[in-house]
């Protein structure tokens, strides 16, 4: 396994590297994409399905960064988002079983798991008998799963937390697999688990980065492997115990997860390439705006008047900005002229 972990790290540094090199406004903007697609996709895995906008809301306003636009984030997705933000931003503090309540807590305010009571902020009782992951129609179910009877959760989450404390000589990436594959297991509470063990999983790779920032989404890996995911756990969990294929399998749905981030992080990138050109330019305040309205998504094509909108400026001034603009290679003209004329992002860059 030192093989594929080696290499595994080593693209894992080039994607930290790439990203350092971005100014504190870019980092931000890349690690609030990823945040808002762990959340998101974390929660699909389980049938959950949470507004994209709402969650990146929630993240911003607890990031400080801008939420214009956005809506105001409801009960169920600030619980989420309050979790995995504790996982990631807090990855250098201890892990107990307190802090395991809060996070379950934090997934169901309200006390219930659909229209199912459940019990919140502690582990499960044995009171609905075994816990079990089951599949298939009433009187034909297929039992995938059983977890340990509740008696012995103390003992079991004492040993895990105690373990997972003492993971310093181990490979963070490591602890990262083997955390996710115990907690999942264990099945400490009667909902939640998989999204618990995978914030578990990326506090251990917040520790592997050593940042807080998120530049790659395992979550949203795993959501497009989530057929191969269940039938590892499920592999892992009825055999012999010997973790060993999952981690292999882990590692690599991981590698993949920092090769996708140049996709799910393109919009961010192509706004590095472009201020990276514009740096050797005597750039101004109005083009700077302008550019940044472009590049966050404006829609339809640029005009004169519309760039003299935005930059309260005159006609005059906004032709000349846009002119300058097309030098540099920022700008291309469309095909109409005259009245008509207008601009877009040129290609290239």
């Amino acid at each position: 396994m030192a093989k594929p972990l080696g290499a595994l790290r080593h693209e894992q540094g080039r994607l930290l590297g790439r990203m350092q090199t971005l100014g504190f406004d870019l980092r931000s903007e890349a690690s609030l994409v990823t945040l808002t697609s762990e959340v998101v996709t974390s929660s699909a895995i389980e049938g959950e399905s949470l507004n994209p906008d709402e969650v990146r809301s929630s993240i911003a306003s607890r990031l400080g960064l801008s939420v214009a636009g956005l809506p105001k984030a409801g009960r169920d997705v600030e619980g989420v988002v309050e979790m995995t933000l504790d996982a990631t931003r807090r990855f250098d503090h201890p892990l107990t079983e307190e802090r395991l309540f809060g996070w379950h807590a934090s997934l169901f305010p309200a006390g219930h798991s659909g229209m199912r009571r459940i019990r919140v902020g502690t582990r499960r009782d044995g009171a609905s008998g075994p816990m079990q992951v089951v599949s298939g129609p009433i009187g034909r179910e297929r039992v995938h799963f059983e977890a340990p009877e509740a008696s012995r959760l103390p003992e079991e989450m004492a040993r895990f937390l105690d373990w997972f404390r003492g993971t310093g000589s181990l490979d963070p990436v490591l602890a990262a697999g083997v955390a996710h594959f115990w907690c999942v297991t264990i099945h400490p509470f009667e909902d939640g688990n998989g999204r618990i063990a995978r914030a578990i999983a990326d506090m251990a790779l917040a520790r592997a980065d050593a940042t807080k920032d998120r530049f790659y989404s395992m979550s949203a890996r795993i959501a497009a492997e989530r057929k191969q995911y269940y039938a590892q756990l499920e592999q892992a969990q009825r055999g012999d115990m010997d973790i060993t294929p999952w981690l292999e399998w882990f590692l690599g749905c991981l590698g993949r997860a920092i090769g996708a981030a140049d996709t799910s992080l393109s919009a961010v990138l192509r706004k590095a390439r472009v201020w990276q050109r514009l740096d050797r330019r005597a750039i101004n305040d109005r083009q700077r705006l302008v550019v940044n309205r472009l590049l966050d998504g404006f829609e339809g094509h640029l005009t004169s008047s519309k760039y003299a909108t935005f930059a309260r400026c005159s006609l005059d001034t906004a032709l000349r900005d846009i002119k300058q603009l097309v030098e540099w290679g920022v700008l291309a003209q469309n095909a109409s002229r005259g009245r008509s004329t207008s601009y877009r992002l040129a290609e290239s860059i």
